[in-house]
């Protein structure tokens, strides 16, 4: 993926930084310029005062027309460092400007130092008095050249805090893209397959995080992947046996070994392992289907009692025909449920048929329907419960992953394909309901199955 500019973590961050400390430095400015200013003002009026009493020392020196001459010296000399003298001698100022009550205030023999208005404008003033109501008055401009002299210096620091900051941020965003892309180079190699990738755990803690998260994700792919290829394995040995034997019986009709005598057996097994064959094939579109939208359910009001009752009479005949003895539990009055009695039907003979798989001969299988409550709208639930081997409590916790217990105990005790315990528990939870795995008072495992009540 190409870099744009401006959107690149690098990019952002000397921005943000750059922009930090613009802002600071305009900050210290708003704060600092007035202080600067106002110390400039101080100092200035300290220096007139100052001139202000040296004038009035010399003047005081030389009474008369040296006295004229002298301010006329001043004046040229004053005058070139920004500074305006003004002479007062009788009780009158020699020149316009100054406020009459400033005049008034120097001719009565009073000395006037501050900020006063001078010719319209704001400035120092430091006045001295003379004998006989003379006075020198010294003016400066307030402020004159201080702000231009401040903001003059204040590019420096400017440029200064700018590279600063994109220096602090060029840094910041190298440490903090580096792990960044670390973990997308990660994440592209387990996009392309590769489940060994990990990426190394380091501060801060949000990148150690993002660590964790890839290397667990990586551990989960690895571990899923692992366990569907397992699967495959183990679905594809489904498929391969009745494939197998509907191969070898065709191919000894074609062959004309079978003998018309036994054909109508052949046939018959034939047909057995197609219809084992179509029932797996169907359990792996149901699978597939289990978590799609178009996946059909039609709840409608359901008693347990008599769908458990039908399955019975099916199921019964089936586990004498191997040796077990089949038992039916149901209570004398309905359990009515909201749920689809086709699926749950579904459910019921993947439960059976897997308990049927293990179950040895003479041992009981008991298929139950009880309330799940005192009140008739806390629906019901249906057991299937068993004689059996049974379960640990380690397969308990792994009974409705796809092939977890085939995993476990191929080669030991008959198994399935390892769908019908994932295929009944997906069914089950579509219909709102729960199904939980257990021991049996029997000896074997038990399966429950709650589903919701009718609503009113």
């Amino acid at each position: 993926m190409v870099d744009r500019p401006g959107r690149t973590l690098t990019a952002r961050a000397v921005l943000v930084t750059c922009a930090v400390a613009l802002v600071s430095v305009l900050v210290t400015a708003l704060v600092a310029v007035p202080v600067a200013v106002r110390a400039a003002e101080r100092r200035d009026q300290r220096a007139l005062a100052t001139q202000a009493q040296l004038a009035a020392e010399l003047l005081r020196a030389r009474p008369g027309r040296v006295r004229e001459l002298a301010g006329e010296r001043l004046v040229r000399q004053l005058d070139t460092q920004g500074v305006t003298i003004y002479l007062i001698s009788g009780g009158a100022v020699d020149r316009p400007g100054l406020p009459a009550q400033l005049v008034n205030r120097v001719a009565a023999g009073r000395d006037v130092s501050g900020r006063r208005p001078v010719a319209g404008q704001r400035a120092l003033v430091e006045g001295r008095a003379l004998p006989g109501g003379d006075g020198v008055v010294l003016t400066r401009r307030a402020g004159a050249g201080i702000w231009r002299q401040v903001l003059r210096g204040l590019w420096l620091p400017l440029l200064a805090g700018l590279a600063a900051g994109a220096v602090a941020g060029w840094l910041l965003a190298r440490r903090l893209a580096r792990p960044i892309r670390r973990a997308a180079t990660a994440a592209a190699r387990l996009s392309a397959g590769d489940r060994s990738v990990r990426v190394p755990v380091e501060s801060p803690a949000e990148v150690a995080d993002l660590a964790y998260a890839l290397n667990g994700l990586a551990a989960a792919l690895s571990t899923s992947e692992g366990r569907q290829r397992e699967f495959l394995l183990s679905v594809s040995h489904e498929l391969r046996t009745p494939l197998t034997a509907i191969r070898g019986y065709a191919e000894a009709l074609a062959d004309g070994v079978v003998e018309p005598s036994a054909a109508a057996d052949t046939g018959r097994t034939m047909l057995a392992e197609a219809r084992r064959l179509d029932r797996l094939v169907a359990d792996l579109l149901a699978l597939a289907r289990l978590e799609a939208v178009d996946f059909p359910l039609e709840p409608v009001p359901v008693d347990l009692v008599g769908l458990a009752t039908d399955a019975g009479r099916t199921w019964a005949d089936r586990c004498v025909s191997v040796g077990v003895l089949f038992r039916l539990e149901v209570p004398q009055l309905p359990v009515l449920v909201h749920t689809d009695p086709g699926r749950i039907r579904q459910v019921l003979d993947g439960l059976l048929e897997n308990v049927l798989r293990v179950v040895p001969p003479g041992a009981p299988v008991i298929l139950a329907v009880r309330p799940a409550g005192a009140d008739p709208a806390a629906g019901g639930a249906i057991e299937v419960r068993d004689g059996g081997p049974g379960l640990t409590d380690e397969d308990l916790a792994v009974a409705f992953e796809r092939g977890a217990l085939r995993q476990r105990y191929q080669g030991l005790r008959k198994v399935g394909s390892g769908l019908g315990l994932a295929l009944a528990a997906g069914l089950v939870r579509r219909l709102g309901g729960e199904i939980s795995a257990g021991h049996a008072p029997e000896g074997g495992a038990a399966f429950t199955v709650r589903l919701p009540g009718i609503l009113t």
